[in-house]
């Protein structure tokens, strides 16, 4: 006998505001797909803070939603799941449980394919399978750029739907004048290390780089956990490479210190003429959109997505290795074609407008 699952109480399957359970919701991504003006008929629940208390900054992470039980207790609150992040701890076997309550309960999944590689998982094995089954599992699919899409299609033979990155930088930040600052500023961000950096490799090539080019000076920074004995991101072999690296150049300055606050971050990306991102693998990056807005140019690598992106330098990166003179060349234009172009906020606020509308469209259409 075969069960058809009703709609839930509370449900109505053409609502004038849908309601939207986003994991995560509080992500400044997710933020900007909702109309600038407040004139889109979206609700996005806020994120629930974790029963244990465990929360990275922003409080979404771990996503207390992302729950087989959760969604078969709450069904009747929300219309739609829409996956981003969050799934990094979620088994294959967990996310088909949870697509099955949602399929139970009839509610839709929308997952927005960000990462067709966990920039923190050193194999791709695990994410691979759980990317599986939530784009096996979505009722439509969502992807940032058409090199993204067209790899879901090679690899699932499924179509996604193609939708930019918004702006990243709030809008009063966006439009302040650059700070004047002498020289030519090369930033490379280390962050804590993660998985898929080649910061040691991308560093050196660019401090030779810089070296040749009047005014030019490379700053390097790198988080204080990298150097705590205990921390999980403790590597105090590649942080005295860097100490050391930066000894050694004269035109190298490494800076060590917390995690920024957001308006630390824009302050930093602002004094830089050029961010280089040292990937060697990922797909796409809001640091990248982050400095279109400020008008920091980016030189990024050419594994993953980010050249579909916005118009950048590229060199070539990836897991089998780094072209040093590709990275020397694109440090030289940056330098010759500055200063970078930088985001129109009425453009970007344009953008924001029509993504809202294509989100909410998206939604309306798997409800039908």
């Amino acid at each position: 006998m075969s069960v058809v699952a009703a709609t839930p109480p509370g449900r109505s399957r053409a609502r004038d505001l849908i309601r939207v359970a986003s994991v995560p919701a509080s992500h400044v991504y997710v933020r900007h797909l909702a109309d600038p003006d407040g004139a889109d008929r979206v609700h996005r629940l806020p994120d629930i803070p974790p029963a244990d208390g465990r929360k990275v900054p922003g409080g979404w992470w771990p996503p207390a939603m992302l729950d087989a039980g959760w969604i078969a207790e709450h069904s009747d609150t929300f219309d739609v799941l829409h996956i981003h992040f969050g799934f990094d701890a979620k088994t294959p076997e967990e996310l088909t449980e949870i697509a099955d309550a949602l399929a139970a309960a009839d509610v839709p999944l929308i997952v927005t394919v960000h990462d067709l590689r966990n920039p923190h998982h050193p194999e791709p094995a695990l994410h691979d399978a759980q990317l599986g089954v939530l784009v096996d599992r979505a009722d439509a699919l969502i992807t940032l750029t058409p090199g993204a899409a067209r790899e879901i299609e090679r690899r699932w033979g499924r179509r996604a739907t193609v939708l930019a990155h918004p702006h990243v930088v709030d809008w009063e930040t966006m439009v302040r004048a650059r700070p004047v600052h002498e020289g030519f500023v090369v930033g490379l961000h280390a962050k804590s290390l993660r998985a898929n950096m080649d910061v040691l490799g991308v560093a050196r090539v660019v401090a030779r780089a810089v070296e040749g080019l009047p005014g030019a000076r490379l700053q390097i920074n790198v988080h204080h956990e990298v150097f705590e004995p205990g921390n999980h991101f403790y590597d105090p072999a590649a942080g005295q490479a860097l100490r050391d690296l930066a000894a050694r150049h004269a035109a190298v300055e490494l800076r060590e210190h917390e995690y920024f606050s957001d308006d630390e971050l824009w302050a930093y990306l602002a004094s830089l003429d050029v961010s280089v991102l040292p990937y060697r693998f990922g797909t796409h990056s809001g640091w990248l959109e982050a400095c279109v807005d400020l008008g920091t140019a980016v030189i990024a690598p050419t594994c993953g997505f980010y050249a579909d992106q916005q118009p950048i330098h590229v060199y070539t990166q990836d897991e089998d290795g780094l072209d040093a003179d590709s990275l020397v060349s694109a440090v030289r234009a940056a330098y010759r074609h500055r200063p970078a172009l930088r985001a129109d906020p009425d453009q970007r606020r344009e953008q924001r407008r029509a993504l809202s509308a294509a989100h909410e469209a998206i939604y309306r259409r798997v409800l039908r």
